[in-house]
């Protein structure tokens, strides 16, 4: 596996914020693979934005409290359940990994207006469930396999412990008109095939997370398989990479 490490530390600059602890974020890259190419869903994000205003990325965000006690359809595999805590930040909780799919399925409806789940009988509480519950539906993390983790540097404006999740994109039971979601936060939200997406402007991790995609899809284009993932993380002067 290629080491992208330095590419990522080439790219921090401003690292003079008070330090933060990181925030627990997750996003989702969707793969449509119905056609002669992989595409992979992705948005602009909306200039009014403090945080990559103008970047194109996948739908993600940061984890809420609420959605480690959202009830799931189905749970990961143990393989990827056992991957999403290893070196997890404490507290170490199963309600915490599931937490971590959850945001982005609860993100990926906000942002693109799409329902990735299965019918249930017991249906989620809060707003931002209704229109899940409405459907019947719970979130559905069985088909959900880890591509990559990487935690913003310390002393950055924000910082973020993301999770970047895979799904094939025939995992999609519901949308919204247009894909469009209702939180307004994705702009041109499209299907990206992978041999054009460098011609978009995107954050450098995003950049090595789709190379990181490229590579796993090269012996593994179905993502049936759970595999050692890259993380990535910043000690001293630069980003380093660990094998999960």
């Amino acid at each position: 596996m290629t080491d992208f490490s330095a590419r990522l530390t080439a790219t921090e600059r401003a690292m003079d914020n008070p330090n933060r602890r990181p925030k627990d974020a997750a996003t989702l890259l969707i793969l449509d693979r119905s056609g002669k190419t992989t595409r992979v869903l992705m948005g602009k994000r909306h200039m009014g934005h403090a945080f990559m205003p103008g970047k194109f990325v996948f739908p993600g965000g940061r984890v809420d409290p609420a959605d480690s006690r959202i009830p799931v359809a189905s749970d990961y595999d143990d393989a990827t359940r056992d991957q999403v805590m290893a070196k997890m930040r404490s507290p170490k909780s199963a309600a915490r990994a599931r937490a971590l799919a959850v945001t982005a399925i609860r993100e990926t409806y906000e942002e693109a207006g799409l329902f990735i789940g299965a019918k249930a009988d017991r249906k989620p509480a809060g707003d931002d469930w209704a229109a899940f519950a409405e459907r019947s539906l719970l979130p559905d993390l069985a088909p959900f396999r880890l591509v990559a983790r990487a935690i913003t540097p310390p002393r950055r404006p924000r910082r973020f412990d993301t999770r970047f999740f895979a799904i094939s994109a025939d995992r999609i039971v519901d949308h919204l008109p247009d894909n469009v979601g209702p939180s307004g936060e994705l702009e041109e939200v499209q299907w990206v095939p992978l041999e054009d997406i460098a011609d978009l402007d995107m954050p450098t991790v995003t950049t090595v997370v789709i190379d990181e995609l490229r590579e796993r899809l090269k012996t593994d284009p179905d993502l049936k398989q759970v595999v050692p993932i890259s993380f990535y993380r910043w000690r001293g002067k630069g980003f380093i990479r660990e094998v999960v």
